[in-house]
């Protein structure tokens, strides 16, 4: 496959893939007799990960070093699996916090519905007297 439909396929911008065969996100790939990139079809599942670990917040420079270490072959497994263990801890904590915001903003929506529902004329939780204290950890 060409880079157009890996573009397409993958999501990525033909530039982004260029860019990261540049970096050794992508291996060398073989061209062909028009100088074109010829792509396998393996490397969609490659690039997939990549986008995953992209979103997690990875940096460029981590994944190539992860890449660099997954072409070094399996004497790397336990590098890599140490990246991706570190990696799973950041995760976790930001999974943590987006829940810790989703409650807030849960209690939010729930305290205005009841704002809305009643026939006061206040403007906020605050000034209806509802307390908010207590709703995120750091909440004193």
């Amino acid at each position: 496959m060409y880079i157009g439909e890996l573009s397409a396929q993958s999501g990525l911008s033909i530039d982004t893939l260029r860019y990261y065969e540049k970096i050794g996100l992508i291996p060398d790939t073989n061209r062909d007799h028009g100088g074109r990139r010829v792509y396998q079809p393996s490397i969609k599942d490659w690039i997939s990960f990549l986008k995953k670990l992209r979103a997690t917040g990875m940096g460029v420079k981590d994944m190539a070093h992860y890449a660099a270490l997954r072409e070094l072959g399996p004497e790397t497994a336990s590098q890599r699996r140490q990246m991706l263990e570190e990696r799973r801890e950041i995760v976790k904590d930001k999974i943590t916090e987006l829940s810790d915001c989703l409650n807030l903003l849960n209690y939010k929506i729930d305290l205005y519905k009841k704002i809305e529902a009643s026939d006061s004329k206040v403007n906020s939780p605050l000034e209806a007297g509802v307390q908010t204290k207590g709703i995120l950890k750091n909440d004193d």
